[in-house]
């Protein structure tokens, strides 16, 4: 079987394109963090108010003792529940959310932070914000006719005025 120079020439260059985008792949995924989420965790998207984590009082901001944060939120059409927080700079912070309805998307404009949330399942994200100022929460994956209007506030603001606030009962931001 003969297999003409130019075709040869053409599938090295395809091979190669393929191979650049492997490695532009793993090399995001080891040097700068970009990986699939590896949380997996289900949940009752109709019970969600009678589970002891994602229960109404339960949403919001909560300190954990290593001095992470985690924040536990709901999205349903059309909004992420609780609609403001207050966050620290500079603190580990994980992110649970479930969804009580359809597929949304989560993502927070200049952080690495993005994720979709599928109905009975937890999708967790584990990130830092470094710069104290207000981020908005969108949606981006479409949910609707309401889709456009489905947003949260979040305030990140220095560890120090966290804690001011924190010592002052303000401990759920939410």
């Amino acid at each position: 079987m003969h297999i003409d120079k130019l075709e040869k020439n053409w599938a090295g260059i395809s091979l190669g394109i393929a191979g650049l985008f492997v490695a532009v792949i793993l090399g995001s995924a080891f040097f700068h963090g970009i990986h699939a989420p590896s949380n997996v965790e289900t949940i009752d998207s109709a019970k969600l108010h009678l589970s002891a984590e994602f229960a109404e009082d339960k949403l919001g901001v909560q300190r954990n003792p290593n001095g992470s944060v985690t924040v536990r939120m709901v999205a349903g059409r059309y909004g992420f529940y609780p609609k403001d927080l207050t966050l620290p700079a500079e603190t580990a912070i994980t992110f649970r959310w479930v969804s009580l309805d359809v597929i949304h998307g989560v993502h927070m404009p200049m952080t690495n932070m993005s994720t979709m949330i599928v109905p009975g399942y937890v999708a967790q994200v584990t990130t830092e914000l470094h710069h104290a100022g207000d981020y908005p929460l969108l949606c981006n994956e479409y949910c609707g006719m309401g889709h456009a209007h489905m947003w949260s506030n979040i305030k990140v603001v220095s560890k120090a005025q966290w804690d001011a606030l924190n010592t002052q009962g303000g401990a759920n931001h939410g």
